[in-house]
């Protein structure tokens, strides 16, 4: 009988090593990570080391530290841009929180596509909910998913966000961070496409981009197709309460250098550009300004 057991129980430690290592070898899933900190001081590489500490090894893809501060608008575009070249099971550690140690929650979503969200509740998830819905959400209350016991009211991007993103690039189930929120009432922020009426179409600039200053307009290219325009038909727009008339061109090299055009962006909206030049600086306009195009 005793040889009976002490066979049972070494096989049973045999078996509990050969499911550790499974555990072990679990391959860590990659973290897109992106904030308003910039790289100017060392908030960036302290939330990189937290990650690692937590899940050493991870690979955390940097999609920018240099969205403007404060601007939640601007992180749900980036956000609902990069997602679509991530892994199916990719997580994304998002922290541009104005709310920083308020009210606001600290959650994990997940989307239909399979990808974790671990964000502020602020309105980042705006764009991505609608486009590829997010079916599940936890608020993340589990200080064993947090740095520790002193968490700061300030940096909650070190002591919540990154730990917790960690834990989801290893495996650990999810739903340990805390409980289930109803996503139907996750917060959301007012962003709305361009409209047409019998005028032409109303919209307004979204944002710049990056440092070239070309004017992203939330005019989706199938709603502009809407107006009759077509390529090298010159286009009068009334921006910022100015008229102008600039062409409709597929790329910058279709004008000579120094000259305005219209053309569809890698994320097919209708933008404005100036070939090697920054329009937005050029005409001192930037998100927020409203625009009409009438119809051809």
């Amino acid at each position: 009988m005793r040889k009976i057991i002490k066979f049972l129980t070494a096989g049973i430690v045999a078996l509990g090593a050969l499911l550790s290592t499974a555990v072990a070898q679990q391959p860590l899933k990659v973290i897109g990570f992106m904030t308003d900190f910039d790289v100017k001081d060392d908030a960036v590489g302290i939330c990189k080391a937290v990650m690692d500490g937590v899940a050493p090894g991870v690979r955390i893809i940097d999609i920018t530290h240099q969205s403007e501060p404060f601007n939640i608008a601007m992180g749900a575009r980036f956000l609902a841009g990069t997602a679509p070249y991530f892994p199916k099971d990719a997580v994304f550690v998002v922290v541009i929180d104005p709310g920083v140690g308020s009210t606001r929650k600290a959650i994990i979503a997940k989307s239909k596509v399979g990808q974790f969200f671990v964000l502020p509740d602020n309105g980042l998830l705006t764009l991505l909910q609608d486009r590829d819905v997010i079916v599940e959400a936890h608020e993340i209350t589990n200080p064993m998913w947090m740095i520790g016991p002193g968490i700061s009211s300030t940096f909650h991007g070190r002591d919540i966000f990154s730990p917790a993103a960690a834990h989801l690039a290893r495996g650990d189930d999810w739903r340990q961070a805390g409980p289930a929120i109803d996503v139907g009432k996750l917060v959301r922020i007012e962003l709305k496409n361009a409209t047409i009426d019998e005028k032409g179409l109303h919209g307004q600039v979204l944002g710049t981009d990056g440092p070239y200053g070309n004017l992203v307009l939330n005019v989706p290219a199938e709603t502009f197709a809407q107006l009759g325009y077509k390529l090298n038909d010159l286009v009068p727009i009334t921006l910022d309460g100015k008229s102008f008339a600039f062409p409709l061109v597929k790329t910058f090299s279709d004008v000579a250098v120094g000259k305005e055009l219209f053309y569809i962006d890698s994320r097919g909206r209708l933008s404005l550009g100036i070939n090697q030049r920054n329009f937005s600086e050029t005409y001192k306009v930037g998100e927020g300004a409203a625009l009409t195009i009438p119809k051809k």
